[in-house]
């Protein structure tokens, strides 16, 4: 054991990064310095490589990644592009709760708790009565089908119009992708006595109608306080 301590003060590891994995790296920071922008032309391959110093195959490797994640395209007739990546593709791509951890699971639950308790500024922002008309007709769907499969249904049918409501599409691509996560969280909740919150959808729908911000604030803390008490008592037990 003292002779490998000894070693290891004396003999440096050896870099495991491959050589695509050090040109996708310094790829990017010639971009950063460069400066450019989506829509920008990027040098050819050939010239890259040369630059570089590599292989047209270590490039190309290095060069497929970058497509992957959609930081560059190739355009006809105009070629290799600086590109506007799609930031919440591989979410999208990932997000089954078959294939997602417990603690995983429950964490992305609790991002949507918080996303929830600050939808207020921009709903009140984007309020119209059409939107309220259809949280309306989504309060009476709930109130007249209260079995289990149901309540998880408009449960997420009416907290998926709210963030429609908010007007943000980067949120409700989001939101959308969390829907899964939020259902797959309720369905589990029939194994404990479910509780609902002090304040109904119908509660906030009327604070949305003739209520201000803050009254919406606390209502949405109230209707979700249910699952922020089953939080702390994972937090205290776990």
């Amino acid at each position: 054991m003292a002779l490998v301590n000894d070693l290891s003060t004396h003999i440096s590891k050896i870099p495991t990064d491959t050589m695509a994995d050090i040109v996708e790296l310094k790829l990017r920071d010639y971009f950063k310095k460069k400066s450019f922008v989506p829509g920008d032309a990027l040098p050819k391959e050939q010239e890259l490589a040369e630059a570089l110093g590599v292989s047209r195959n270590v490039l190309r490797e290095a060069l497929s990644r970058l497509r992957m994640l959609g930081i560059i395209e190739t355009k006809k007739k105009r070629g290799m592009i600086l590109s506007s990546p799609d930031v919440l593709g591989g979410f999208e791509r990932v997000m089954d709760p078959l294939i997602i951890s417990p603690d995983a699971l429950q964490d992305l639950f609790e991002l949507r708790l918080i996303l929830e308790m600050g939808l207020a500024e921009v709903l009140f922002l984007n309020l119209n009565e059409k939107s309220i008309l259809e949280l309306e007709k989504i309060v009476a769907n709930e109130k007249k089908n209260n079995k289990e499969l149901f309540r998880i249904v408009n449960e997420v049918a009416f907290h998926g119009k709210l963030y429609e409501m908010a007007g943000n599409d980067t949120l409700k691509r989001f939101q959308n992708m969390l829907l899964p996560v939020f259902g797959y969280v309720l369905q589990n909740e029939k194994e404990n006595e479910y509780k609902s919150g002090a304040v109904t959808h119908q509660d906030l729908v009327n604070i949305l109608k003739s209520g201000n911000k803050e009254e919406f604030k606390k209502g949405m803390y109230e209707h979700l306080k249910p699952h922020f008490e089953r939080l702390q008592d994972i937090k205290k037990n776990g």
